[in-house]
């Protein structure tokens, strides 16, 4: 600040930091400390174990570093914010906290070497290891948290679908020009509302449809093989997904599942076709009721009708209720001519929840609206792997997809079983710049390797009580 007295200026003194020497000498500190935590978590679930049995066929000599140990290595690299194999480099050049770890080449032949076979087999250890997770949530907690809409607990699991488009800077295989005029791949994902888990994805060129019933069959099938036994059957499943997801062909695979013994519900979004204008525009204000917010207060401006008669759904599964939305729309909101004319923004969704049990339209609404998180989960994967695909193969780049879903899911039990309060909803960015990312001493003393975090840190207890935690852990028997 600057104050002028008799014409002269004086500058108010502000605070200096101190002045350093830096040179490049030091030795006993490590970076990074939290992705031990991430790696011993991955030893704890069995996914390293897991691993290691799966790609047993691609060490046929046994020598050299363990395929497993370097599939689990390049999943911590991701989980800890890796963008590239060469990341690998923040955990090789620190071999007394993290052990051996494969070099850049001998990662990328790996890769390379998984078909998909492999790639199944892969796909079946990270079930393995999930079911080992919630059964450790169960032994030490209150076990898998339930989903909220609405102000309440969703019964169940709830799944959600969609599809994103990864932008690709080269030319890599199956790279294509995208609907909204870019290049690169359309991936679609499947996420655990519940927890944040990442159950399946399929890499997918990037013009490929997003209303494809088969894409979405293959990746809803691979996302329920990954749920352990106990809680795929005799659990509700709720299945939500955007108006891609309306396919009849798919709602009806869905509905198919119950013949299983899978208790499957679907809850997806639906295209505002003339019949649906027609049909809105019939409604008397006496049967638009006021809409809900997540924490089940009133939304403000925003109305519920449900239009379940007035629809022809002629080839959708039986029982299928149609409920539409209207609101004012909030500033700089994509309004189609309907909604301009109308002067309020519509959104219409398809569900098989009868209406008995609390299945109301004001509920079935802000629960479906619920599905919206997965932007979330598919931003925050995005810097957990999938956001950058390495490889101009698309085998390759496939393998790393699944790899980057085991990433997620370590971040993912790290918050379920080893993390409470506000860390315990953490997204990746905060989790690495607080816990993961840290420094600490390295100290030797009666032959064992402490790590010494700095007692000015301020999340300190935090890291060193998961630690503590992840050494409580009940391990799974051979």
């Amino acid at each position: 600040m600057s104050v002028q007295a008799e014409g002269t200026f004086y500058v108010q003194g502000i605070g200096l930091r101190p002045k350093v020497q830096v040179s490049a000498d030091g030795s006993g500190v490590v970076g990074h400390v939290g992705a031990r935590l991430l790696a011993d978590l991955a030893d704890a679930t069995g996914l390293t174990a897991a691993y290691s049995a799966a790609l047993r066929p691609l060490r046929p000599r046994g020598t050299g570093h363990d395929p497993g140990r370097i599939a689990t290595d390049l999943a911590v690299m991701l989980a800890d914010g890796g963008e590239a194999i060469a990341d690998l480099v923040v955990l090789r050049d620190q071999a007394d906290v993290f052990g051996p770890v494969a070099s850049t080449p001998t990662a990328w032949r790996l890769l390379a070497d998984i078909d998909e076979a492999a790639l199944a087999s892969l796909r079946a250890a990270r079930g393995s290891a999930r079911e080992t997770a919630w059964m450790q949530a169960a032994e030490t907690g209150e076990g898998i948290p339930a989903a909220r809409a609405g102000g309440r607990e969703l019964p169940g699991l709830v799944l959600d679908l969609d599809a994103t488009l990864v932008t690709c800077h080269s030319e890599k295989e199956q790279a294509a020009p995208t609907y909204k005029g870019g290049f690169g791949f359309h991936p679609l994902l499947c996420f655990l509302a519940n927890t944040g888990e990442a159950l399946s994805g399929r890499l997918r060129p990037g013009n490929a449809g997003a209303n494809t019933a088969a894409d979405h069959i293959t990746v809803l099938d691979q996302a329920l093989a990954q749920i352990p036994d106990a809680h795929r059957h005799g659990t509700d499943i709720l299945i939500r997904a955007d108006s891609a997801g309306s396919a009849k062909a798919f709602l009806a695979h869905v509905r198919d599942l119950r013949k299983r013994g899978i208790r499957t519900f679907f809850s997806v979004g639906y295209a505002i076709t003339e019949p649906v204008r027609r049909a809105v525009r019939a409604m008397t204000d006496r049967l638009w009721h006021p809409a809900l917010d997540q924490d089940g207060t009133l939304r403000d401006g925003a109305e519920v009708a449900e239009l379940t008669g007035l629809i022809d759904l002629d080839g959708y599964p039986a029982d299928t209720r149609i409920i539409v939305r209207r609101e004012r729309p909030h500033p700089g909101a994509q309004l189609s001519l309907f909604d301009q004319d109308e002067g309020l923004r519509h959104q219409v969704f398809l569900t098989d929840t009868p209406s008995h049990g609390g299945g109301s339209a004001q509920f079935l609404e802000v629960r479906h609206r619920g599905h919206a998180t997965i932007e979330d989960h598919i931003r925050c994967g995005k810097t957990t792997g999938f956001g950058r695909f390495p490889s101009r193969h698309f085998a390759v780049n496939a393998v790393w997809l699944e790899l980057s879903l085991a990433a997620i899911d370590l971040l993912a039990w790290t918050r379920v079983l080893l993390l409470d309060g506000e860390l315990a909803a953490a997204e990746p960015k905060k989790l690495r710049y607080r816990l993961l990312h840290v420094a600490a001493r390295l100290t030797r003393g009666s032959r064992r390797l402490r790590l010494r975090i700095s007692a000015t840190w301020p999340w300190k207890n935090e890291l060193a009580t998961a630690f503590h935690r992840l050494a409580a852990l009940p391990r799974p028997t051979s």
